[in-house]
């Protein structure tokens, strides 16, 4: 596999690139137009096409539902560190963001959630390196 794309339909494509973009992402100009931007999350690998509810609806017959209402997917991304993860949030909630429920603190993963201004989840953690590469034991193991 060379690279990920996720589509996301959005109401207002302009107010979700500048979340979008507040988040830390980049968009790509030259996979964007009025129907759609590419949001690099990460270069050569992983992309969300935020689309405008109109132009995804000719994705699909079935009839698209309210994602604020009837969530049906959350994105998870990982990021280098607690602050990060905290730093992320601090700039997606002043983006138009909302996080409806607390972090959760495993020890060996942070993790935050946070919903567009469309109501799309995306959930941004952190894993420590040797829960990560060995799993959760060899952290708990590693903290006794």
């Amino acid at each position: 596999m060379t690279a990920m794309f996720v589509n996301v339909p959005v109401t207002d494509l302009e107010r979700a690139k500048a979340f979008y973009t507040a988040v830390g992402f980049t968009i790509n100009p030259l996979f964007s137009d009025h129907n759609a931007a590419c949001v690099v999350v990460e270069d050569d690998h992983a992309y969300f096409m935020i689309v405008t509810r109109d132009h995804f609806q000719t994705f699909t017959d079935k009839p698209l539902g309210d994602p604020a209402v009837n969530p049906s997917a959350s994105t998870s991304l990982f990021l280098e560190s607690r602050e990060a993860v905290d730093a992320t949030l601090t700039s997606g909630l002043a983006a138009g963001g909302t996080e409806e429920k607390p972090a959760t603190d495993y020890g060996f993963m942070y993790q935050r959630q946070i919903t567009d201004p469309d109501g799309n989840i995306i959930e941004f953690g952190y894993m420590d390196p040797v829960a990560a590469a060995q799993g959760p034991e060899a952290y708990m193991n590693q903290q006794a």
